[in-house]
């Protein structure tokens, strides 16, 4: 939307932190350009790798975001909001399934499998996609029994930026109607979820995308999506 950055506001500078939280097979790297954004409005940004590709969702979520939050420890800081991509998502729900954050803000997922990928469902048997992906990428199906199912509704305010536009049209042939080349739209969605938009974006590109982190900091701050 037009104007978008006009109705941000820039914090005391690091009273509240912003956690970033990169897809499978990413790194760091890829939130890059979302830190240096969000950190000139005073957010202190925290933005590390995993080894996506190593460990189970659960045991990437208990062993990544324990010590992520541990830098949070600050008594100045008093709230601490997560922005993820992808997979990252479903790292933080698997974690507050499990554990509390006292100081816990607001979540922005964008493009997360929350409902699974039918990508995995159909590449899931090959022998490469395995080695890819490593077993956390075989955990997001469709399936009612794959974790991202298992999990149930968000009982933390969320708020959910799906992409419409692909860079891999064959990969966009497996998955029904509009996606951003591994996920749908309708399955990024999830029971419990605050507020919810679609925007132009690929799957690959979309925490790049200087909108979509306006969009994501606009509902830290606001609590909902600008129109």
């Amino acid at each position: 939307m037009r104007n978008l950055k006009s109705k941000l506001t820039t914090i005391t500078q690091d009273t509240e932190a912003i956690i970033l939280l990169h897809g499978l097979v990413r790194t760091s790297r890829s939130m890059n350009k979302a830190g240096k954004l969000l950190a000139t409005y005073g957010y202190k940004i925290i933005n590390a790798d995993y080894p996506s590709r190593k460990n189970t969702i659960e045991t990437l979520a208990l062993d990544t975001i324990d010590p992520l939050l541990k830098q949070c420890a600050s008594k100045d800081i008093t709230k601490i909001h997560f922005i993820t991509h992808s997979m990252g998502g479903i790292l933080i729900r698997y974690y507050l399934s499990t554990q509390c954050i006292e100081k816990l803000g607001r979540v922005v997922m964008l493009a997360p499998p929350n409902q699974g990928s039918e990508v995995v469902d159909k590449l899931a048997s090959w022998s490469m996609f395995n080695y890819l992906n490593g077993p956390a990428g075989l955990q997001m199906s469709t399936d009612k029994n794959s974790l991202p199912n298992m999990l149930g509704p968000v009982n933390f305010p969320a708020g959910i930026i799906a992409g419409d536009k692909t860079l891999n049209p064959l990969l966009s042939l497996l998955i029904p109607g509009a996606n951003d080349g591994k996920v749908s739209v309708s399955r990024t969605q999830v029971q419990g979820m605050i507020d919810f938009i679609v925007m132009p974006y690929s799957h690959t590109f979309i925490m790049q995308r200087v909108p979509v982190i306006e969009q994501a900091l606009h509902f830290i701050q606001r609590g909902y999506f600008a129109e």
